[in-house]
């Protein structure tokens, strides 16, 4: 999260501001290092796009002041098409890298799937951009003529045929996903969170159809289907109901039981069935059997229920004191809200450590509750709708301008990440020795601590700004701080982790992320896992 609400973005016309110019020059340095580290002609490709989003990320931004955006985005925050366009392609380029030198050629391939189609959607969202501005800037359109011909060349003598049919579909569905979903929930997004997001819905989407239709039984764990059906389950959860409130009262008590009777319906009709298709056996007894397999999961699921209920309590406490100030308009303090970082924190550390494939499913499970009690708030289901709305309005800050309140599902997910997509099969060989041996820290380092740690000192004791924005350098610096002393941490308690005198690498990717904590104005939550996340297994 964010510690002060940051600086407006600069008027139509106006010069790029140096908060944009500093976050641009943050991006490019993680693309020139990830180059530096794979150097071949796909990381030729990233550069060129980096370069073309550079250029397209300014018309965005003049979209946005003038109002002439094809959907209503989130207005407290640049476009930011840079850093959005470059993830997935800079964790494909990472993935088929780390695979290579495992000796896992299905997962190399699927790297430079996941690379390619990050770029496709990228060069998708630039031409959406330049396509609606007025006048048509000629030297971005060169730009980006240039860039999108080098990369579609090389990717095309580098995919098979089926290879680009896959890149083609995802690209299908995120554009119809962006139609909708941007059309529902309007200002929810940036684009380039909204790239981000809906590009990462529509891999997943099509990755599940392509699992369905093309069944082999041994062909994954029933971990990795669990999270795809859990993931597009609610996804087309929400947007069924969404079509189908749009011509009745969801407040209603009649609504309220027919959303609880479809819930179930969809999950016992569709989900279920799908995921046992996938899996070969009843989800529900896998499930249990998998939760309590173990004492050490008996254990940590005792753990993780008293920090759930903790959790709750500190909501309860923070409304308590809102009742009793005469303040209609009390909010809860950052540090009030960094408590939740805490809590995740210990609920992910002892998972990392004892069980990580617990830690995966947990972690799927809670995203289903987080998302499934967001439906209940959005849509006021009783008997809880409106609770929720009062309990969750609280902890609201700039970036929930939209219908929906996402920055708990941001910071789930931000924590998640790492683990999830770690490819398991290409670290059975010791392929994440050294800084890549702190992957699956890269939520609690980036968002945990380093987040945590900058918004409470940064708020409090900070006085030296960034140019351009209201983060402080003393902020930042007891960020970067805390997390060497995480990782020191980290050492001592979790055996399996051996930098191999990787320090240097490690100390310059934490700073480097911190720096992008201080300057961007997207969701942090979300963004800083996944660049710490690149930046280590490169």
């Amino acid at each position: 999260m964010t510690r002060e609400c940051p600086s407006p973005a600069p008027g139509p016309g106006a010069p790029l501001s140096g908060s944009v110019l500093a976050e641009a020059a943050v991006v490019f340095a993680v693309v020139l290092s990830i180059h530096a580290t794979v150097w071949d002609r796909y990381s030729w490709c990233a550069v060129a796009l980096a370069v073309q989003a550079f250029y397209v990320q300014y018309k965005w931004d003049r979209l946005l002041q003038q109002g002439s955006a094809v959907f209503q985005f989130r207005m407290s925050a640049n476009s930011g098409l840079l850093p959005a366009s470059m993830v997935m392609p800079l964790f494909g380029l990472v993935m088929k890298e780390r695979c290579q030198a495992a000796g896992n050629p299905f997962f190399e391939r699927f790297g430079i799937v996941v690379a390619a189609t990050g770029m496709a959607v990228a060069l998708f969202s630039s031409v959406l951009a330049l396509g609606i501005t007025r006048p048509v800037p000629t030297n971005t359109c060169v730009i980006l003529g240039l860039a999108g011909g080098v990369i579609i060349y090389i990717m095309k003598h580098s995919l098979s045929v089926g290879e680009v049919i896959e890149v083609l579909e995802v690209l299908l569905i995120f554009v119809y996903l962006n139609m909708i979903l941007l059309y529902l929930l309007p200002r929810c997004f940036t684009p380039g969170e909204a790239l981000l997001v809906l590009g990462g819905i529509s891999f997943v989407l099509n990755q599940l159809i392509k699992r369905s239709l093309t069944l082999v039984e041994s062909q994954g764990d029933p971990v990795d289907f669990f999270l795809l059906v859990v993931v597009v389950g609610m996804v087309l959860m929400g947007i069924f109901f969404s079509t189908l409130f749009v011509f009745m009262d969801s407040g209603t008590w009649a609504s309220s039981i027919f959303f609880h009777l479809m819930t179930c319906v969809l999950s016992l009709g569709v989900v279920l069935p799908w995921l046992h298709r996938l899996i070969r056996r009843n989800p529900l007894l896998w499930l249990l059997q998998f939760l309590f397999q173990t004492d050490t999961r008996i254990y940590l699921l005792a753990y993780w229920s008293l920090l759930a209920t903790l959790a709750c309590l500190v909501v309860l406490y923070q409304n308590a004191k809102r009742s009793s100030s005469e303040s209609k308009k009390h909010q809860a303090p950052t540090i009030a809200r960094k408590y939740f970082h805490l809590i995740v924190v210990a609920t992910y550390i002892p998972g990392i450590i004892f069980d990580r494939p617990l830690l995966y499913v947990a972690a799927t499970v809670c995203l289903a509750v987080f998302i499934f009690l967001e439906y209940v708030r959005y849509f006021r289901i009783k008997p809880l709708g409106h609770t929720l709305r009062s309990l969750l309005s609280l902890f609201l800050d700039e970036r929930d301008s939209g219908p929906l309140i996402l920055t708990h599902i941001y910071l789930l997910l931000g924590m998640s990440l790492p683990i999830w997509l770690i490819p398991r099969p290409c670290t059975q060989k010791g392929s994440l020795g050294g800084a890549r041996a702190l992957v699956p820290y890269a939520g609690v380092l980036a968002v945990g601590v380093g987040d945590t740690v900058a918004s409470i000192f940064g708020s409090t004791m900070g006085e030296i700004r960034w140019p351009g924005t209201k983060k402080t350098f003393e902020g930042t610096m007891t960020s970067i701080f805390a997390q060497i002393i995480s990782v020191a941490l980290i050492l001592i308690f979790d055996s399996g982790v051996d930098l191999n005198y990787s320090y240097a690498w490690i100390l310059g990717s934490i700073s480097t992320v911190s720096l992008l904590e201080a300057y961007t104005t997207q969701i942090d939550n979300l963004l800083l896992p996944l660049y710490l996340l690149i930046l280590l297994m490169a």
